[in-house]
């Protein structure tokens, strides 16, 4: 990947998908035969960009926020902060990608809520 690295392009990738340019960031990032296992959506290329540009469209405030991208061999996973408005609390949520290459060819999504009230003084972050 020249310069760039991986958790680079997974970063970019969500960074883009976030600010409302999610078909860039297919056209930029995600490889032939891609595939993901989010729940909501069926598990081609299409139906979840189409989902992340609507999400965009009802939130264009969103704010991500990236606070860990780890690598191991084609795979990265990213943590992140991210609120479909900026006063929300919002969710953590991590990424884990496959590439082939230079490009995404699968991906996976786990989030969870942060709540308003924590026992934990470390936080999710």
């Amino acid at each position: 990947m020249s310069d760039r690295t991986l958790k680079d392009a997974a970063i970019d990738f969500l960074t883009l998908a976030a600010n409302g340019r999610a078909r860039d960031a297919y056209e930029r990032h995600v490889g032939p035969g891609f595939r993901h296992h989010n729940p909501h959506f069926r598990g081609d290329a299409t139906s979840l960009m189409e989902g992340m540009q609507a999400n965009a469209a009802q939130n264009p405030g969103k704010v991500l926020e990236v606070h860990k991208a780890l690598q191991d061999g084609d795979h990265v996973a990213v943590l992140s902060h991210v609120r479909q408005q900026p006063g929300d609390r919002g969710a953590a949520v991590v990424h884990i990608f496959r590439f082939d290459g230079a490009r995404i060819v699968e991906l996976w999504d786990v989030g969870q809520p942060v709540p308003e009230h924590s026992v934990n003084a470390l936080g999710m972050f």
